[in-house]
């Protein structure tokens, strides 16, 4: 009894030590969050209600993008594909979809398809998937991946089957622009960025996972994933940067990738980050990624927070653990599977929720969640 009062109170030192420790976002006096260096997301995250998992029992959901419409309603563009062809068959059958809520943490309602399949004439004809949406002067803009093939899939797919690779060595980004979420969006005969005419580039294969913001300036970023070409479906992953004047582009190519480190370049690591969310905020570049190989976070979190001078040099930010890796739900249930497609809601300045896909049964289902932040 005596040991285990004594394991009760170590236990609640070292809780007290780590809260102790957590930074509070500082704000002003007019509630914008005074500096992002300081802010602790870890600390920050909070068991889930159940109202904030998004889920449909018929189709597969991924990704998820959140932005407050001009009507004071919060919309989500999101992937969803038919969950009977199992999680592999968003290369081929993924759609963008929106829902949309009466608050920023939900529930969500599915509203309508927002880029259906069109014909694989076209470059993003079969699938659309990877919605990233930014407001800019009034319009909103919708980037996304966007494939097309002619092979027939055999559901449910797995990447065992060589006519997977079509499609995945098809995708290109794209963008669709409305003048509200709940209108149409115009799609465009060709992609807002293409994989390298280069051969020998590190992005000559595809190019997907967009992530878009605008500085104070108005120059746009683009982040994107991409594979080269010197294996049949790509030798490694990497990541690259455009830039650009207007959302629509045209978009300029930094010639190098980033997300690279000099003591993990070897042949070893195809990966070091995957699905950034981005955004500036005052004379910095911020961005959310998964932590693929625990480079930034030795074990502690999933998702690793970077900062950035000018979108091309990243280093991982003074808090850079983002989310643990199995995440508590408000029936003291916890998470199976990992959090992936980080997207955080900010309100001036201050993140207030993290959202996130994440798989169920082993990925025999995904959802959507949104995690509080305190």
């Amino acid at each position: 009894m005596k040991y285990r009062s004594k394991l009760v109170l170590s236990l609640i030192i070292v809780s007290a030590c780590f809260y102790a420790k957590a930074q509070k976002p500082q704000v002003d006096k007019n509630g914008n969050l005074v500096s992002m260096d300081n802010v602790e997301i870890f600390s920050m995250i909070q068991p889930i209600p159940l109202t904030n998992i998004f889920s449909d029992k018929d189709y597969d959901i991924w990704c998820g993008s959140v932005i407050k419409g001009k009507n004071g309603k919060f919309y989500m563009f999101y992937s969803r594909w038919p969950r009977k062809d199992g999680h592999y068959a968003w290369v081929n059958k993924s759609e963008i979809a929106l829902a949309r809520a009466d608050k920023p943490a939900g529930p969500y309602k599915h509203l309508k398809v927002v880029l259906k399949a069109r014909g694989n004439q076209y470059w993003d004809g079969t699938t659309t998937h990877n919605p990233y949406v930014i407001v800019h002067k009034g319009k909103y803009y919708l980037y996304y991946m966007g494939t097309t093939g002619k092979s027939t899939l055999k559901q449910p797919i797995t990447m065992a089957d060589k006519n997977w690779w079509e499609y995945r060595n098809n995708q290109r980004i794209g963008v669709a622009v409305a003048d509200n979420p709940e209108a149409e969006f115009k799609r465009f005969d060709k992609p807002v960025l293409d994989a390298s005419f280069d051969s020998t580039a590190f992005d000559a294969m595809m190019v997907n996972n967009p992530a878009v913001a605008v500085n104070d300036k108005g120059k746009v970023i683009l982040i994107y994933k991409s594979t080269d070409k010197k294996a049949p479906n790509g030798s490694k992953v990497s990541f690259g940067v455009a830039f650009a004047n207007a959302p629509l582009g045209p978009f300029t190519k930094h010639p190098e990738p980033i997300f690279t480190f000099k003591d993990l370049q070897t042949e070893s690591v195809k990966m070091l980050a995957e699905d950034p969310y981005i955004w500036f905020y005052k004379g910095k570049y911020y961005a959310i990624v998964r932590d693929v190989v625990d480079y930034f976070n030795k074990g502690k979190s999933t998702l690793a927070l970077l900062q950035s001078r000018d979108g091309i040099d990243w280093q991982a930010s003074k808090y850079p653990a983002v989310a643990p890796y199995k995440l508590k739900f408000a029936d003291g249930t916890f998470s199976e599977d990992k959090i992936e497609r980080p997207w955080l809601y900010r309100e001036k300045g201050v993140p207030i929720i993290l959202f996130g896909a994440m798989g169920v049964n082993n990925r025999e289902h995904s959802i959507n969640v949104a995690v509080p932040l305190k």
